[in-house]
């Protein structure tokens, strides 16, 4: 059976992956499309991502600076604010929150 998870699951909490990822490591967007397929998420694209990006942007989230590359073109490397590291601990404490409940009533026998 696949891995997939419904989009509509997905776009709750995909915004605290990509700052938790971020938070890691500054990445940029295609940079950031395989990590999520690193960790299991393999449903989203690149047309869902960079939208995303851009909003945590105007959020002051994340801060973005072009960086050249080895590899070819510039690239915008994505790192956290201070305002995204606080949003980030809130996502934290509020989905263990949420997957502590679910994981209860999922536990029903």
């Amino acid at each position: 059976m696949k891995n997939t998870i419904s989009s509509q699951m997905l776009k709750g909490i995909l915004e605290g992956c990509i700052l938790k990822i971020i938070g890691q490591k500054e990445v940029y967007g295609y940079e950031m499309n395989l990590k999520l397929k690193e960790y299991g998420i393999s449903t989203v694209s690149d047309g869902t991502i960079y939208p995303l990006l851009l909003k945590l942007q105007k959020q002051g989230l994340i801060v973005g600076e072009m960086r050249s590359s080895d590899e070819g073109p510039m690239r915008k490397y994505y790192s956290l604010t201070d305002k995204g590291k606080l949003q980030l601990e809130i996502f934290e404490k509020e989905w263990e929150v949420l997957s502590n409940s679910v994981n209860n009533i999922l536990s029903i026998k």
